[in-house]
């Protein structure tokens, strides 16, 4: 069993916003499959089971998205290598995707705090570049709490290169 995490925040107010990558492209990947979701109280998260992987929405907000993968890891039994958490990454240029296990959290207080819960950097991470803000005045955690442009939004959706890595993860042996 594999499980795949979208981090974002939850409520329609972060709904289109670059910190919601994760949401947003989860819930494409579910959609493609006519699959639905679920509340999960007791993971303080959306779920949806499927035959061989569980996709998880935490609803703690980002920060706190370690309370919700943890307790789903261990409620399913799934090892930590068997986690891929797909979320936005300022460092990366907007539109570039990178698939990697066992780096660090590089500030990202959503994988930083799944990192201390679980206690563990050993999972994959799909890493969704949204670039950073190109007036230097505008802070980073102002940046990624605003929304997508429009023209934005369709360009991500229209790279299915992270649909397809989300699926290759779930077709591996495990």
């Amino acid at each position: 069993m594999k499980l795949i995490v979208g981090l974002g925040n939850p409520t329609q107010k972060y709904e289109k916003t670059r910190h919601n990558v994760g949401f947003i492209l989860i819930n494409d990947f579910h959609e493609a499959r006519g699959l639905h979701w679920e509340p999960a109280p007791k993971f303080d998260a959306e779920i949806c089971v499927s035959e061989n992987f569980i996709l998880l929405k935490p609803q703690t907000f980002m920060n706190n998205s370690g309370k919700a993968v943890s307790k789903a890891l261990n409620y399913y039994k799934i090892k930590p290598s068997d986690l891929l958490v797909v979320h936005d990454d300022v460092d990366l240029p907007q539109g570039t995707i990178r698939k990697q296990i066992g780096s660090g959290a590089a500030g990202h207080h959503g994988v930083e705090d799944i990192i201390n819960e679980i206690g563990t950097k050993d999972f994959w991470r799909l890493r969704v570049g949204v670039g950073r803000p190109e007036n230097n005045n505008i802070p980073v955690d102002v940046y990624v709490l605003d929304n997508f442009a429009d023209s934005e939004l369709v360009e991500l959706r229209k790279d299915v290169g992270v649909l397809k890595m989300i699926e290759d993860f779930v077709n591996a042996a495990v």
